[in-house]
């Protein structure tokens, strides 16, 4: 069996996946789980208790404004209170009533306060129960640390996922959400370093599709939203303001992903017609762009399958479905997956390197972390320089692309320090 697997990856070019990457990880991500993270277990509670007297407060404000009590978190009742006792136009029915979900609530927001209360309760409820109460029952009695799962199956496009506790959704976009991470701390004598690639799967793109306006960005340093906005809006470099190039990075990402006119709109809250005219803006001025998205959807078809920079492969039947949806779904695949599997390549490649050499130095420190993008090792005070040094020369050194990698380095006691 053995040999017929290995003439298998042989003939898929996967040997140096299997035997460089993939088999190596192994090592590292059973010591970062073993090490695990450490968490400052009376910050979680301070912050429980300020979520507790919060969620005491908001229900208290919802009360008054339904005009008296009700199971808030019943959508039933919500339901009942928002659409008949206050009148408010109903957006979507379900089978068993009237819908309450986020997506309801966003639309109603101008029509009354107690929308806007009702949709920070589900926040921060969903922050105590998931974040707080979950951290504190994952804590391990004898270390300390939470120890959690890395799994480097489970994922179609090759990225390591963790659970128990998940902690690549730990919250960062809002305030809230990031004070979470004051409770993820380093150890007596150590300090946290948070090493996290910019833009890799935009530099990904521009290797993969070879644009040249692309490159030349990446190349010169600049700053590919303000770039983008620039030639999608159609202004010089310094008239972009803030918000063409909030857009402009919507549009960015939104390719990547393969987004739809439809989707784009949605995001930035403007037409259709506005939408497509900001894609079709991008690919007037990323040809090469272009070019790799229609011809990896062609390949995806032909061959029945997407590879990765390391010829990792996903395999797309939706390609050949006749729902529509279905094939769509499949083409955004197609086009997002040698991007994000080749940044996922880049990442674990990069984590057997600093793993190895952090032992070939018999250092003390630990690679403890890994989050999409993002590296953390629990660095020894008298490592520091050492350290930071070396994490940010093998990741930046992972592979050579047409274009440079390049890493934010920061440093900090806890994680939320680090970012």
């Amino acid at each position: 069996v053995e040999d017929k697997m290995k003439k298998t990856l042989e003939e898929n070019e996967m040997l140096n996946l299997y035997y460089n990457v993939e088999l190596p990880l192994v090592e590292v991500l059973a010591s970062m789980e073993y090490d695990g993270f450490k968490i400052d277990k009376e910050e979680l509670e301070r912050l429980g208790r300020e979520y507790d007297e919060e969620i005491k407060s908001l229900t208290k404000e919802i009360y008054d404004l339904a005009g008296g009590e009700f199971n808030i978190n019943s959508t039933k009742q919500l339901g009942e209170v928002l659409f008949d006792k206050l009148d408010l136009p109903v957006i979507k029915k379900t089978k068993t009533g009237y819908s309450t979900d986020a997506e309801v609530l966003e639309k109603l927001m101008d029509r009354h306060p107690i929308i806007n209360k009702i949709l920070r309760y589900r926040q921060i409820v969903k922050l105590k129960s998931t974040y707080i109460d979950g951290l504190l029952n994952l804590i391990n009695e004898k270390t300390k640390r939470v120890h959690s799962s890395f799994n480097q199956t489970v994922t179609s496009t090759g990225r390591i996922s963790s659970t128990e506790p998940n902690l690549q959704n730990i919250p960062i976009k809002t305030n809230d959400g990031r004070k979470i991470r004051k409770a993820f701390v380093a150890k007596e004598g150590c300090l946290l370093v948070d090493a996290d690639y910019s833009q890799i799967e935009l530099r990904v793109l521009a290797h993969i599709s070879k644009d040249p306006k692309l490159i030349e960005a990446f190349v010169n340093n600049e700053d590919i939203h303000r770039k983008t906005a620039s030639e999608v809006f159609n202004v010089p470099m310094e008239e972009v303001t803030p918000l063409m190039r909030s857009n402009a990075k919507a549009v960015n990402f939104g390719i990547i992903y393969g987004i739809s006119d439809f989707g784009l709109a949605r995001d930035l809250n403007i037409s259709r017609k506005e939408a497509k005219e900001y894609i079709d803006n991008y690919l007037k001025n990323y040809i090469n762009v272009k070019e790799y998205m229609d011809n990896i959807v062609e390949e995806g078809k032909e061959k029945g399958y997407v590879e990765t920079i390391l010829h990792r492969r996903r395999y797309i039947p939706e390609l050949k479905a006749k729902n529509f949806n279905i094939r769509s779904f499949g083409e955004r695949v197609a086009m997002n997956t040698p991007i994000q599997g080749s940044a996922a390549d880049i990442i674990k490649m990069a984590m057997v390197k600093v793993y190895e050499e952090l032992k070939r130095r018999k250092l003390k420190s630990r690679l403890i972390l890994q989050i999409h993008d993002e590296l953390i090792i629990e660095a020894h005070e008298d490592e520091l320089e050492e350290v930071k040094k070396l994490l940010k020369d093998i990741m930046e050194n992972a592979i050579k692309l047409e274009v440079p990698l390049l890493v934010d380095l920061e440093v900090g006691a806890s994680w939320y320090e680090t970012k």
